[in-house]
């Protein structure tokens, strides 16, 4: 008699069972015996700055925005250069060179954290034209065509956003060699996608 009442009882539990893995399989839910760990999910960096930091706060000049890379955008930061008094055209080089100076130091820790950084290069310099360039014309150290499609976006679009751009944003440059200078404008698409989208450019004519 015991013997029966455990067949039956072992029956009812295997139904059971199978009635629980039924409605499991209609909902869409598979059952299964191992546990899944998928892992934390994918971290993303957030382009956030709370608070200026006390050494940029306390530093006097002129204030001006550097574009620094962030995910895979161009994103403005606040800065501060140093830069002589006088008007708008003598100041247009050393405002320039402040603002490289800015770009190829590495980004403070709060900015790392947030996950910014930079790829032009320490030492970069800039002068202005020479005989033949238009007046607003800015040479770099390196020429534009050999940098890279981010660091040149980078250049560009903070110097376009300064007082080292014309009046319509774009920004004359040339090179350290004798080759004609070139207009280049900052715009939506490399600002979005500065690796995939070079500063559009092009040529200047007269002095």
């Amino acid at each position: 008699m015991n013997a029966r009442r455990g067949t039956v009882r072992r029956a009812a539990a295997l139904l059971a069972f199978g009635m629980l893995g039924g409605l499991l399989t209609g909902c869409g839910i598979r059952a299964t015996e191992v546990p899944t760990d998928f892992g934390p999910a994918p971290s993303r960096v957030s382009c956030s700055l709370a608070e200026p930091e006390v050494s940029t706060q306390a530093v006097r000049g002129l204030p001006v925005r550097v574009f620094l890379l962030c995910g895979s955008s161009l994103v403005a930061v606040d800065r501060t250069v140093r830069v002589p008094d006088g008007a708008a055209d003598s100041r247009r080089v050393p405002v320039a060179q402040g603002l490289l100076d800015e770009l190829s130091r590495q980004p403070t820790a709060a900015e790392q954290e947030a996950g910014y950084t930079t790829r032009v290069r320490r030492g970069t310099t800039v002068s202005g034209p020479r005989s033949g360039d238009p007046e607003d014309t800015l040479r770099l150290s390196t020429a534009p065509g050999s940098l890279a499609s981010a660091q040149l976006a980078q250049i560009v679009c903070t110097f376009s956003d300064s007082a080292a751009a014309e009046g319509d944003g774009s920004v004359i440059l040339g090179g350290p060699d004798d080759g004609r200078p070139r207009r280049y404008e900052c715009t939506d698409e490399v600002r979005t996608r500065p690796d995939q989208e070079e500063p559009p450019s092009s040529e200047t004519t007269g002095n």
